[in-house]
């Protein structure tokens, strides 16, 4: 039994519920961070005037994040509490926010990338640890419901980070275009780059505040721990796995700083599965994961959903600014309509699991959001009405039904490749999924990169749209709708994975 367990089960009732509320709030703050960091993208294209490939390194930084740190925050979990490991989530959080301001003062990219990595980092750690703390919180026959309930906080914070982006970070980026910055003396620029990259600091250097003061709360709450010298082993294999985490991806960082950041995500992944490799207890919970197809084959699934998540969602603006002309600001519209759908839709599946086999459910969307994307691809953008001054066409409804049917992927494709799964590898196989996070490192620059090629051989598909490139953007109708056949192709191995496992699983 863990200590959290343990000592949880000592509070009072009013105890258990402040505790659980401060949980709840971590999974906000997630939830705020994924999506406000998503409307990055486009504000450090038209800021530093960079490609989608290159804007898409945010998203290599953030997802890529999780990836190295998910093993970590398992190894904290299991070798001390879940309390330490929010502590821990907590703390990088508020240094990678606070490393905003030298990127600011800089005006450099690759001091936010390392910040925006810093920031994933702490949103790793909370997220690997804070499902499980949730679960310990109270009886057990009713700890699924209480992390259904704290997982429905996490759509309310992503809601609120969009809001935050659309009010803080997209509405004070300048009008001047690319060409109009190119000609504007070095000073007038560097002024105008300045306010903008101001602005992008302040909700997250904000937040810091809130962030700290999560973080005192559960460090006061001082629960059951054993003695020092009975957590010797523990701390140290907690300090050696960071070593396996950190050295690698510093040390390729500095020593070869224009190695592509994909490539760099994958080798810093090698550390902490050497570490799992080198320990024996680590070693034989990674055997009983490999022998268990309907898990691994759920990490693939997972990676290529949570790519096609962030991929789309990063995309949404650029979509919408070409196809109808819309400022950064007021693109951001169709993404909140686009979440405030997925939030309905979640509960809209919630509801139909208790008639339809989850497996088959997972299966009808993705084959729906395929159709959709399909219509994103190919559906004219004549408006056929407006919404608070915002055109609506046939793509626009399509491009918000496909975040619609992504609403319950996540949480299926988790449940699914657990279910049924030997509890000693529990928390590693938790990881696992986390890890696979790293889809969204991957698949957005991959689709960031068609929309920014003016060769792709995707275009074929896409016959007959405008081929005019927007020098803002860098890219041009053809190649936003060629993009799109990414979704597709993850969508479809997300429905081969729902058709393979539609059976409910044997316990290993």
């Amino acid at each position: 039994m863990s200590d959290d367990l343990l000592h949880i089960r000592t509070f009072p009732r009013g105890r258990q519920l402040t505790v659980f509320a401060m949980l709840v709030s971590c999974f906000a703050l997630w939830g705020l961070l994924n999506n406000m960091t998503d409307n990055l993208v486009p504000a450090f294209q038209r800021i530093f005037t960079m490609d989608p490939s290159r804007a898409g390194l945010v998203q290599v930084a953030f997802y890529g994040a999780y990836a190295v740190l998910a093993l970590f925050a398992s190894i904290i979990a299991e070798e001390f509490s879940y309390r330490v490991g929010v502590l821990a989530g907590l703390a990088v959080y508020v240094v990678g926010s606070l490393l905003y301001v030298p990127a600011c003062l800089c005006a450099s990219f690759d001091i936010y990338f390392i910040a925006i990595f810093t920031v994933a980092a702490g949103c790793s750690l909370l997220e690997t640890t804070c499902n499980p703390y949730v679960l310990s919180l109270g009886d057990e026959a009713t700890a699924v419901r209480r992390l259904n309930f704290a997982q429905a906080f996490n759509p309310v914070g992503s809601i609120l980070g969009i809001f935050l982006a659309q009010k803080l970070i997209l509405a004070n980026l300048n009008p001047a275009t690319a060409a109009e910055r190119a000609q504007m003396a070095p000073d007038a620029l560097a002024g105008i780059v300045h306010n903008e990259l101001f602005w992008v600091c302040v909700p997250y250097v904000g937040l810091c505040a809130f962030a700290a003061l999560v973080w005192v709360f559960f460090l006061r709450i001082n629960p059951f721990v054993s003695t020092f010298a009975e957590k010797r082993v523990g701390f140290g294999r907690v300090a050696t796995a960071g070593l396996f985490a950190i050295v690698p991806l510093t040390t390729l960082y500095f020593l070869f700083p224009q190695m592509d950041k994909v490539l760099w995500i994958i080798c810093g992944m090698a550390g902490p599965f050497a570490y799992v490799l080198l320990v024996k207890d680590y070693r034989e919970m990674l055997g009983i994961l490999l022998r268990r197809p309907r898990y691994w084959c759920g990490v693939v699934a997972q990676f290529f959903y949570v790519g096609v998540q962030i991929a789309v969602w990063t995309w949404i603006n650029a979509y919408c600014q070409q196809e109808f002309g819309a400022k950064p600001d007021e693109a951001a519209f169709y993404y909140l309509a686009s979440i405030i759908l997925f939030v309905a839709m979640r509960w809209v599946a919630t509801a139909l699991m208790r008639r339809v086999n989850p497996a088959l459910l997972l299966a009808g969307f993705a084959f729906a959001a395929i159709a959709f994307t399909a219509g994103v691809m190919y559906l004219p953008s004549t408006p056929l009405f407006t919404v608070f001054g915002h055109p609506i066409a046939w793509n626009a409804l399509a491009l918000i039904c496909v975040t619609g049917c992504m609403s319950l992927m996540f949480p299926t494709i988790y449940g699914m490749a657990l279910g049924g799964l030997d509890q000693r590898a529990f928390r590693l196989g938790a990881a696992g999924l986390i890890m696979s996070i790293l889809g969204g490192a991957i698949i957005t620059p991959w689709m960031g990169a068609i929309a920014g090629s003016e060769t792709s051989v995707w275009f074929a598909l896409v016959q007959g749209f405008d081929v005019v490139r927007n020098l803002d953007l860098q890219v041009s109708c053809q190649s936003i709708r060629a993009s799109f056949v990414v979704p597709i192709i993850c969508f479809a191995v997300i429905l081969v994975y729902a058709l393979l496992f539609r059976r409910s699983p044997e316990r290993s």
